[in-house]
């Protein structure tokens, strides 16, 4: 490779002394550039966009036997985390227990147990706790509810059209095996209790918790994704509701609000009333005070389907 090629390369993110030396930079050139040395041996370019995955692959170059872990590994995959939870200046690293944890600028480190299959490869040099593993490290850092959100995110059927994958990160088979192997964890008593309380189709955060405010106000546990026609895969579907009394409850977050999308919610919609359904639409909005607007409007349906 060109040399300034070369240089630019190096320079673009996170990198090690020894892989600034291969691109003949020695410690004094280094001082010259547009770095901050912020660890032992690890550089970064000193325009704070270095990628989370090249920052973690830096890291683990010079740290052997590590591996991203909580908070870091959940961003990795992709899952959701609490906004106090999403800030991501320090990266979380895992050890074994036999050896020392990270002692490192910009990390916190762990000691834990692992057993066969708890960490992946997400691409060469980035060692990554699976998801499964992440939600159970997080159970001791987030809340009853925050564990089942992340939960119920791990269990849902994914689209492989639109995220590359075609099973769920993990079942509830799996994740209480995984519960079972690591009895003494701190935070293992929290993740079980979440288990109890997620479930297969919640697409979102909003829809696990709209269905958990449901139930803490006394509601009948609603069913999830509901086909109007069950034996045709083409069926227009409910995130949620009672198919006994044809009550539909749809959430219409964001990603709503393309014409494209907004144009095949109201032909949904408009099939699920056509059927004799009574479709309740739920938006961001009605997130405030635990849903008391969605509540108070459901109970007026399910009273009035009861009659």
């Amino acid at each position: 490779m060109d040399p300034v090629k070369a240089r630019e390369t190096l320079l673009a993110a996170p990198f090690t002394a020894a892989e600034a030396e291969r691109h003949g930079l020695d410690y004094s050139q280094l001082l010259q550039e547009n770095v901050r040395h912020i660890s032992r041996e690890l550089y970064v370019p000193d325009d704070n966009t270095a990628q989370l995955r090249d920052r973690v692959r830096a890291h683990l170059a010079v740290t052997p036997q590590a591996w991203a872990s909580h908070q870091t590994a959940a961003a990795l995959h992709g899952l959701w985390l609490p906004d106090d939870a999403a800030d991501h200046s320090l990266l979380h690293l895992s050890k074994p227990t036999d050896v020392p944890r990270v002692r490192r600028t910009g990390v916190v480190g762990h000691r834990v147990r692992v057993k066969a299959g708890e960490i992946v490869e997400l691409s060469a040099g980035v060692r990554v706790s699976s998801p499964a593993r992440t939600w159970l490290d997080l159970g001791n850092e987030l809340g009853p509810v925050g564990l089942v959100i992340l939960g119920d995110e791990l269990l849902r059927i994914p689209r492989p059209g639109l995220e590359g994958r075609a099973v769920p990160h993990a079942t509830k088979g799996a994740l209480a095996a995984l519960l079972r192997a690591h009895p003494n964890m701190p935070g293992v008593a929290k993740c079980r209790a979440a288990l109890a309380d997620m479930r297969v189709g919640a697409d979102s955060p909003q829809e696990t918790l709209l269905r958990l405010s449901l139930l803490a106000h006394g509601f009948p546990e609603p069913e999830l994704q509901i086909a109007l026609r069950p034996n045709d895969p083409f069926s227009p579907s409910a995130d949620m509701g009672y198919p006994s009394v044809k009550v539909a409850i749809q959430y219409d977050g964001s990603h709503h609000l393309s014409e494209e999308q907004r144009w095949r919610d109201a032909r949904r919609d408009a099939a699920f009333r056509a059927a004799g359904w009574i479709v309740l639409i739920v938006r961001s909005e009605d997130c405030q005070n635990d849903f008391a607007s969605v509540r108070a409007a459901l109970r007026g349906h399910l009273a009035g389907r009861a009659a």
